[in-house]
């Protein structure tokens, strides 16, 4: 079995290619710290490495070219970050190329992986969302409206797949505040306590191995997303925001 890891020198991404990789898959992995995948594939063996910036589409297709005829199994969407501050006062540039990465990238890669997917009768799709997916989120809103975007898109997929009779299956994983680097790069702290990513990333790949649509690390966190159904937008945006507002600039 092969698998495919976006985002893979850090966090989440790095914890499923490692938990995949005792579980003796072959791994395809990129990033776009080129020494951290040499020292990854040093350290994991069955294990092809290519750098890319997600953020661009021209390297977005250099690694579905270079996996195209690899007969990959698995495709984790992990790649992806955060921008924290006002709408109005957060760089512009900074913000679409978080898109890029956590929407265009994502949707590129599902949609050409899929199609292969479908060729063959089999495959798995896993992506990484947040349990920010379900909320309104001020002073993180394009962050949060860019993992809403990742689990609509993936949910409506699914049905597809589902009334299709299609053996394929797409798995999100949607975990709350993770011990990485997400938060630094954002330029925030937690204003809650996180969960390990060995944890988020164990639950995300049980979950896509056993076909779940959807999974939600962490039992508080999984009543919030369950509670956040039953919000108003406007609440659930008060609330979001005094969380946020809680964190500190780092």
């Amino acid at each position: 079995m092969k698998a495919l890891i976006t985002g893979a020198t850090s966090g989440i991404g790095k914890r499923i290619a490692e938990n995949l990789n005792r579980r003796g898959w072959e791994l395809i992995l990129t990033g776009r710290n080129k020494d951290v995948l040499e020292e990854m594939q040093r350290n994991m063996g069955r294990c092809e490495i290519i750098s890319a910036d997600l953020s661009k589409k021209s390297e977005i297709m250099k690694v579905y070219s270079f996996c195209k005829d690899k007969n990959v199994d698995m495709l984790v969407n992990n790649a992806g970050f955060g921008v924290f501050g006002r709408f109005s006062e957060t760089d512009l540039d900074r913000e679409l190329e978080m898109i890029n990465v956590n929407i265009t990238a994502v949707h590129i890669l599902m949609k050409l992986f899929l199609r292969d997917f479908k060729e063959r009768d089999k495959g798995i799709i896993l992506n990484v969302a947040s349990s920010a997916a379900y909320l309104t989120g001020p002073l993180m809103a394009s962050y949060y409206a860019s993992k809403s975007y990742v689990l609509k898109l993936s949910a409506a997929v699914a049905e597809e797949l589902r009334r299709e009779g299609s053996k394929v299956k797409i798995s999100v994983l949607c975990p709350g505040p993770v011990d990485t680097e997400f938060n630094s790069r954002a330029g925030v702290s937690f204003s809650m306590k996180p969960i390990s990513a060995d944890f988020a990333a164990d639950q995300g790949i049980k979950a896509a191995l056993a076909g779940k649509l959807i999974a939600v690390p962490g039992l508080i966190i999984r009543l919030g997303t369950i509670g956040a159904k039953f919000l108003p937008h406007s609440l659930t945006a008060r609330l979001v925001y005094g969380m946020q507002e809680r964190k500190k600039d780092i």
